[in-house]
């Protein structure tokens, strides 16, 4: 019962960690359905007047009228104003043998453009034309005695005669009928054209239209998401298995997905224009601690999403495609922080050139172009070079290390490196060489060559603390070790390693040069010692264990090429004979104990990988041992 409890507590904890990796999409679908803005409802079309329609062709679906521009209905009033007549009561007790009122209401009427009013009397309404009403002084002037103000307006009766007037404006002018057809797809956008769309976009907000239509719109929204998202599960599950079992790689992904998307709906709420979201950033980010196959499919996803929401998703998809495309063409290999500006200003002019291209093939009509792109695309850019500071960010918070930062580290006048170089300078020149044997056996077998060039450098640091013990830095001196037990011996040794660990984590190295200098003997015997105390106790049981590197083993093809170049390379240097044939055979004996031995058992190396190790060993240490000829030295008579 016991074997079937632990599988069964294992099977639960890897079917655990499934869920939990697939719950990151699962997370991020449904937050950035939320985040997508929700604005005219579900009427998500932009179009302008004299630009082509960038969608597909558009038909009614259900009958809506056809409304008036503003234009139309002001110009409309005020026709019909124009025949409105204002209404005035007499003051009580007031004469009503002239119609006077104040200045101040005549000047009103003039500014109007009232030509009438209407007067009550009696129940009555009687209509006088306005040279037949007076304000004080007129009168004066017209009757020669003085006339108080009789009229006042009827703001009541005029304000409901006046909203009677305009009810009986329609606010309308025809209908389009189910199933009829609006516009055609690159149809160029007419004012008349134009004005239906805006009926359309009015009718999508009737809240009896608009419920419906919200629900259908978020899921066909949640639909799509969720769709793009399992295409490229499915990418990392075929291609890049490794990424899709690492929990941290794959928040990673979903963080810079959440972080682009939602600052484009951000700008959207306000209106702003989309082109102002660095999206490159995903790409560049990606290549950087991954690889350019990787970094375009993320980086194609996270358009794709993006594309649901944001006007003219032609236009934006064709220009953002682009840029990622020269992102990761132009960043192969990031080591220096300069090829970040170089990277921007490529995207930079490669935006510009696709959105005049692709303005010009839709309307043909250079005024079509809108110059405010171009300053957009510029900041942009400029928010592209402001990628480097989350480089440094993303390797703090999830351990990943970027070539930037191999590079400094394998900068050889670095505080460590030349601690090492001072006080173990035999060790220091060992691990020189290793590193330059390990970076071409890399680049061989495509491997990262800069990765492992690094982990070489670091891999025997432990050696430090107590040099002498070690032959590479015994100079004129009896080795300590032979005097020793074996046992003994083969501890100090071992110890290197748990020592190499202690002084990387002091110094804040980078976890993956750590797992170098853990791994780089994987779980083999300090094989010296062991047989040393093998012949010594032919009559005795042996506990391996006490002559056996803690390990891990190498789970990477990095970590396989380091520790095979690394026996190798002490191996050479016992050689008498530095013939090729001599140092093959040396190679081939060394692998071959080391794979018989199992420690490449959990690395992705093919038998093509190791068969090249193995030629590119050989040339460079037959190139590095090659004989030089002797300078002849001068007679004594000359």
């Amino acid at each position: 019962m016991k074997p079937f409890n632990f599988q069964l507590s294992a099977f639960n904890s890897k079917y655990a960690q499934t869920i939990v990796r697939l719950s990151i999409f699962a997370l991020l679908a449904t937050v950035l359905v939320l985040l997508f803005p929700r604005y005219n409802n579900t009427f998500r079309y932009h179009f302008e007047v004299g630009k082509p329609w960038g969608y597909n062709t558009l038909t009614a679906d259900f009958d809506f009228p056809i409304y008036k521009t503003d234009d139309q209905l002001a110009k409309e009033q005020k026709q019909l104003l124009s025949t409105f007549t204002p209404c005035y009561k007499y003051l009580r007790g007031a004469q009503r043998d002239v119609n006077v009122i104040s200045l101040q209401e005549m000047e009103w009427l003039q500014s109007e453009g009232f030509g009438r009013i209407a007067v009550k009397k009696n129940n009555l309404s009687k209509t006088y034309p306005l040279s037949e009403v007076y304000t004080p002084k007129s009168a004066f002037a017209r009757y020669g005695y003085d006339c108080a103000q009789n009229l006042v307006r009827d703001t009541v009766l005029t304000d409901q005669m006046r909203d009677k007037l305009l009810s009986s404006l329609s606010p309308t002018q025809g209908m389009v009928q189910k199933g009829e057809k609006i516009i055609d797809h690159g149809e160029i956008v007419t004012e008349r054209n134009y004005q239906i769309l805006q009926s359309l976009r009015r009718a999508y907000d009737d809240e009896s239209l608009g419920n419906k239509q919200r629900k259908l719109s978020i899921l066909g929204e949640a639909i799509l998401v969720v769709l793009f998202l399992c295409l490229f599960v499915v990418y990392l599950y075929v291609f890049r298995i490794q990424y899709l079992r690492s929990t941290s790689t794959l928040l990673f992904f979903a963080l810079q997905m959440f972080i682009v998307i939602a600052l484009a709906c951000l700008a959207l709420r306000f209106n702003l224009s989309v082109y102002l979201i660095p999206f490159v950033w995903v790409p560049i980010l990606t290549r950087v601690f991954f690889d350019s196959r990787t970094a375009l499919y993320l980086h194609f996803t996270t358009i794709l999403i993006t594309s649901i929401v944001v006007p003219a998703p032609v236009e934006f998809f064709f220009i953002e495609i682009v840029s990622g495309m020269v992102a990761v063409s132009s960043l192969s290999d990031m080591t220096r922080r300069a090829q970040l500006v170089q990277t921007a200003a490529w995207i930079l002019f490669t935006q510009c050139i696709a959105y005049t291209a692709i303005t010009f093939a839709q309307t043909g009509v250079l005024a079509s172009i809108d110059s405010w792109t171009y300053l957009y695309f510029l900041i942009a850019a400029l928010l592209t070079v402001g990628c480097y500071g989350l480089i440094y960010m993303f390797e703090k918070m999830f351990r990943f290390i970027s070539s930037i930062t191999l590079v400094e580290l394998t900068d050889i006048n670095s505080e460590l490196l030349h601690s090492l170089a001072e006080k173990a300078p035999g060790t220091f020149q060992h691990s020189m060489q290793v590193s330059n044997l390990a970076a071409e056996a890399a680049k061989a077998i495509g491997a990262n060559a800069l990765l492992v060039r690094t982990g070489a450098l670091y891999h025997d640091i432990g050696k430090m603390s107590d040099p002498l013990y070690f032959v590479e830095n015994q100079t004129g001196v009896e080795n300590p070790l032979l005097t020793m037990d074996p046992r003994d011996a083969a501890q100090v040794v071992i110890s290197h390693v748990t020592e190499g660990e202690r002084i990387a984590r002091k110094n804040h190295l980078p976890e993956v040069v750590i797992n170098f200098i853990t791994s780089h003997h994987g779980t083999s015997l300090v094989r010296y010692f062991y047989n040393t105390w093998c012949n010594a106790h032919p009559n005795e049981e042996v506990d391996a264990s006490l002559f056996r590197y803690p390990g891990p083993k190498p789970t990477t093809k990095e970590g396989a090429i380091l520790m095979m170049a690394d026996a190798i390379e002490a191996r050479s240097r016992s050689l008498e004979d530095f013939s090729e044939e001599s140092i093959a055979k040396a190679v081939n004996q060394m692998i071959d104990t080391q794979i018989a031995d199992g420690q490449f058992a959990e690395t992705p190396l093919s038998f093509k990988d190791v068969e090249d190790i193995r030629r590119v060993f050989t040339a460079r240490l037959t190139a590095m041992n090659h004989h030089r000829i002797s300078y002849p030295t001068l007679n004594k008579n000359n």
